[in-house]
């Protein structure tokens, strides 16, 4: 096991390094942000003064040198737009994002994988066809569309919450169901495709024949090896809320990073968006390897095989 954990933290420092490199050269690739931070009449040489100030005339790689030679150490340097160190905006901003995706997902798991599991059990029935619905209509709604609709309802005609910010329970409310609700409808889907592939295996059925009850069955034998492809996708998909979720959080005026790395890239802030690319990403397959640590749980195989 400690050798199968071992290559997963050696495969990591690869993603982070490749993802390190290919968001640097398309930052710089994006515009000159010195012509944003100075005054449309400053003249020539001001441009290149400030130019060398921030390192701009040095060649890429020098750049890029000396940005991953500094970030190794937790120095992202300062915001070129608000003028402040990079790290001091993305730890304010991060809870917010964090604090939203993680009630979405926990929303979409605990609501979903039961439908998943009555839809599959209860096949062909007028239930499963009901909750199927639901789930492709879930599927259907664009989250900006749903997250207006949850306004209107309840804070405009209702008014049982607020209609923006972050501060209380009440705010967390409508986007984490705006997000939540389209997470749960694909979930439910998931599960209920698995665990029907995997009640026709064989030893279900061997189960069935030593006269299990259904519900030890399904929960025990079943649904374990079906919460395998779930997890993973629930790793994919809580990495993708973190720095995807920008459309929710301009809606409902969530001050989380997707907002910030959004105004960054129009300001050119190219320490600040770098940093938040980097540390969403460290997040991402830090959620990932946790997801391989649940495998070694989940399938006994993986443990076996890498023992060999």
């Amino acid at each position: 096991m400690l050798r199968y954990l071992l290559k997963r933290l050696w495969h990591t420092v690869y993603v982070l390094i490749g993802i390190s490199v290919i968001s640097f050269i398309f930052i710089h690739l994006s515009g000159d942000p010195v012509m944003l931070m100075l005054p449309g009449d400053a003249s020539i040489q001001e441009i290149e003064e400030l130019r060398q100030q921030l390192g701009f005339n040095d060649p890429l790689y020098k750049q890029y040198i000396r940005f991953a030679a500094h970030a190794i150490q937790g120095d992202f340097g300062n915001s070129l737009y608000y003028k402040i160190p990079v790290m001091k905006l993305i730890v304010e901003r991060l809870p917010a994002s964090l604090e939203l995706a993680l009630t979405s997902m926990i929303i979409a798991l605990v609501f979903a994988i039961p439908i998943g599991v009555i839809s599959a059990v209860k096949r062909g029935s007028l239930l499963d066809m009901g909750s199927m619905f639901a789930a492709l209509f879930g599927l259907s709604m664009p989250h900006f569309w749903l997250g207006i609709m949850l306004i209107l309802l309840f804070s405009v005609k209702l008014g049982w919450l607020p209609t923006s910010g972050r501060g209380t329970f009440a705010h967390l409310i409508m986007p984490s169901l705006a997000l939540g609700l389209s997470l749960m409808a694909m979930f439910a889907r998931l599960t209920r495709s698995v665990l029907l592939e995997i009640l026709s295996l064989d030893y279900i059925r061997t189960a069935r024949a030593k006269g299990l009850k259904e519900q030890i069955v399904i929960s025990k034998h079943a649904l374990k090896n079906a919460l395998i492809p779930i997890v993973t996708v629930a790793g994919m998909q809580f990495g993708f809320l973190l720095g995807g979720t920008v459309i929710i959080e301009t809606v409902f005026a969530w001050p989380g990073v997707g907002r910030l790395v959004v105004q960054a890239i129009f300001n050119r802030d190219y320490p600040l968006v770098q940093a938040i690319v980097l540390v969403l990403a460290v997040i991402f397959v830090a959620v990932n390897f946790f997801v391989d640590l649940l495998y070694l749980y989940l399938d006994p195989q993986i443990r076996y095989f890498e023992e060999q």
